[in-house]
């Protein structure tokens, strides 16, 4: 086989980006199953890994990869840093028409390179195959217990992002004290809920089923995990079919609620669209009868279905509070506000992990599709343009995008 050089490039975007594509043992591991390939790194002041981590065993470390085929990043590529005619693998945050990447796109085209983006990496099922979501899930979860802990005066968390890593941040968790009758909520499954589940199960908590968890009183600490037929349900009192939630949330109603009246801490885990109503509406939070006074939201969807998500937080400053008369954000630790944790680049308070089990992702699900063979069609679904400056079959929809229409 021909070789072919893979870069590991710059993360350029500001504030910085502590994450890695692959980790040095990562590169090593990658030459070793796939010979023909060789890793090249692109110097960076940034990255969790120095440089020295990556040459100290050998990787080649340089200020240019201009002369390497792949490109491998983890964030949205500056345009002053592209170099037509290549292939690059990042974020691009475009396949939803996003507007403030849409100069990116054109760019992509004007540069004829082939953007293979990692939001729409999917098996032959459609299954996302790769993400940073279960990180996500675990620090955001661990975040939520943090907030409830300062929120109650129980205990003091250390952030996530001053821990060396996840062991450490576990090792946190031995700090948490919860009353015997604390409840907790969680919405959603996929990477980002199992991610969560793992704090959960950390934490010895006890899983209990939404109708236990709505009716019955418990002596030690309890969740449950909803699915979403647990808080929709059809707006005409008809049976829920859950394809045709899906498709789409029109004609439903949200029964979520009934478990903020019990719940003491909810962390939104769910995916949500905009065809189906919010979980719960500003108004639904003047009920005298609330009872939840922490959310972690790490969906963090702004001004959506997560009423008290004002607007997202950053790593430095997680934590805002919502006032459910006034609807305005107020301190944290205000009387009668919602603790709000709803930081939007979760994975990167553990840049090491989350790299880790990012690189184990695309070693065991996507590279011998993008260096040997994409029998299974992984490359080309998840190819928005082609080297030719053209946008793929499968993208055709973003050319009014393209355009500003």
């Amino acid at each position: 086989m021909n070789e072919i050089k893979l870069a590991v490039i710059r993360e350029g975007k500001v504030p910085p980006d502590k994450r890695v594509p692959l980790t040095p043992k990562q590169c090593i591991e990658v030459m070793e199953k796939w010979p023909h390939v060789k890793v090249i790194i692109e110097s960076s002041e940034v990255r969790a890994f120095p440089d020295d981590a990556y040459s100290d065993l050998g990787i080649p470390v340089v200020k240019d990869v201009s002369d390497c085929d792949i490109m491998i990043g983890v964030k949205e590529v500056n345009i002053e840093d592209l170099i037509p005619s290549k292939k690059y693998l990042f974020f691009s945050h475009t396949y939803k028409e996003q507007p403030y990447n849409r100069k990116l796109l054109q760019a992509l085209l004007d540069r004829n390179i082939q953007l293979i983006d990692y939001e729409v990496m999917t098996d032959q099922k459609d299954r996302r195959i790769i993400g940073f979501g279960r990180y996500a899930g675990i620090v955001g979860c661990y975040n939520g217990f943090l907030a409830y802990g300062k929120k109650h005066g129980l205990y003091n968390l250390k952030p996530a992002n001053q821990c060396e890593d996840r062991k450490e941040m576990e090792s946190e968790l031995d700090k948490v004290n919860l009353p015997s009758n604390t409840k907790i909520v969680a919405t959603g499954f996929g990477r980002v809920g199992n991610g969560a589940r793992e704090i959960f199960a950390r934490l010895n908590l006890k899983e209990v089923s939404p109708t236990e968890f709505l009716n019955e009183e418990f002596t030690e600490p309890v969740y449950t995990q909803l699915k979403v037929e647990d808080y929709y349900a059809k707006a005409d009192g008809s049976d829920f079919n859950k394809s045709a939630f899906f498709k789409s949330g029109e004609g439903h109603i949200s029964t979520f609620p009934r478990y903020m009246e019990v719940a003491n801490m909810y962390v939104a885990c769910h995916y949500w669209d905009a065809s189906s109503p919010f979980i719960f509406t500003r108004a639904d939070l003047k009920l005298d009868h609330i009872k939840t006074t922490v959310v972690s939201d790490i969906s963090c969807d702004i001004d959506g279905p997560v009423a008290s998500t004002l607007r997202p937080s950053t790593i430095a400053d997680p934590l805002y509070g919502y006032d459910p008369d006034t609807e305005k954000e107020v301190d944290f630790m205000a009387e009668g506000a919602i603790g709000v944790q709803a930081v939007d680049n979760l994975p990167c308070e553990l840049p090491k992990d989350a790299s880790e089990d990012f690189g184990s992702e695309l070693i065991n699900n996507v590279f011998q599709s993008l260096f040997v063979s994409d029998d299974k069609g992984i490359i080309e679904r998840a190819s928005e343009t082609t080297l030719e400056g053209e946008l793929a079959p499968r993208y055709a929809y973003l050319e009014d995008y393209l355009k500003g229409k």
